[in-house]
């Protein structure tokens, strides 16, 4: 009876091994949509691949990134966004803010994940940063909230400062807020501001023209994704002028900019992931809160500051995020 019990229960397990081989497991299709190229993107990719990897998560066995980028040209998004919706991705994540608005027309059920978006709510994307309410969900940036403390640093660095140029691209929805965030943090601290907008590669030339004509003493910009892309060539004019510069992504100190204080991008790509889960399990972009940054980076870039002759305060290297030697 043993016996007979044992080889029914062996066929039984035999008969259901084939069942087990044959299931299937789900690959999603996650949507990668960028404005610069992946040599560019590749800090941030490998953030969220980490982020994706520490949930469990591996590409090339449960999941699948379908990149797309739109190299800088912003007409090719639409068509990009076209393209990602007839794949029939399961998930579409961006940093790239004039992006947004072209995803919103293109799809109302795939989800979206955005990573790096200034005021959603008011940019009409979310009902609200508790409840998105609709396809769209992710982590909003702050951008604005940081002219206050990046003007004060730079007023440690510059010896009687009293005249700063602001360096913006229109064509970014962060650049609104920032601009005002910096009037207003220029007023209260008594400097003077000369503004001037760049949607070109020309026109970026033409700022720093335009900031040595006023005798401009730093810059700050907040970094849309022209001048993110352009990032090298954008601080070699700063160090052709002569110029101290301010930035809200480390990526530019990295290139050779002065500083930056702001938010780490990959660090939002690496938090991306988690969003990315939740939705793979199952949770709908209307149901997950927003999320807003809980800590700013500092970087400076001491070769740049001996470059300029500038001597940065012992007491900034020691609150520093990071140091570029």
């Amino acid at each position: 009876m043993r016996r007979r019990r044992f080889v029914i229960l062996l066929g039984s397990a035999i008969a259901a091994r084939p069942l087990t081989v044959r299931a299937k497991q789900k690959v999603w299709k996650v949507g990668i949509l960028s404005a610069i190229s992946r040599q560019s993107f590749s800090n941030n990719h490998a953030a969220f691949i980490k982020g994706m990897g520490e949930l469990g998560h591996i590409e090339g066995n449960d999941f699948s990134v379908e990149w797309r980028s739109a190299e800088e040209d912003y007409e090719r998004f639409p068509g990009l966004i076209a393209e990602l919706v007839g794949l029939k991705v399961d998930v579409i994540i961006t940093a790239v803010t004039s992006a947004y608005r072209a995803l919103q027309r293109a799809t109302n059920t795939i989800p979206i994940v955005m990573v790096y978006l200034t005021d959603p709510v008011g940019n009409g994307f979310v009902a609200s940063l508790k409840h998105p309410g609709g396809n769209i969900t992710g982590l909003a940036s702050s951008i604005d909230d940081t002219a206050p403390k990046q003007i004060e640093l730079l007023s440690t660095v510059v010896s009687s400062m009293a005249h700063i140029g602001l360096l913006g691209d229109p064509s970014s929805s962060s650049y609104l807020p920032f601009h005002k965030s910096v009037e207003a943090a220029a007023a209260k601290a008594s400097l003077s501001v000369t503004v001037v907008d760049a949607n070109s590669l020309e026109e970026i030339d033409g700022a720093f023209h335009t900031f040595t004509t006023a005798s401009v003493q730093a810059f700050l910009t907040h970094g849309g994704p022209l001048f993110f892309g352009e990032r090298n060539r954008l601080v070699q004019l700063a160090l052709r002028h002569r110029l101290p510069s301010m930035f809200t992504l480390r990526e530019f100190t990295v290139a050779g900019g002065l500083m930056s204080y702001g938010e780490n991008l990959a660090d939002f790509w690496y938090r991306a992931a988690s969003f990315v889960d939740k939705i793979f399990k199952g949770a709908k972009p209307s149901d997950l809160p927003v999320e807003q940054p809980t800590k700013f980076h500092l970087a400076i870039n001491h070769r740049t500051a001996d470059a300029l002759g500038l001597t940065i305060p012992s007491q900034l290297y020691i609150f520093a995020d990071e140091v570029i030697e």
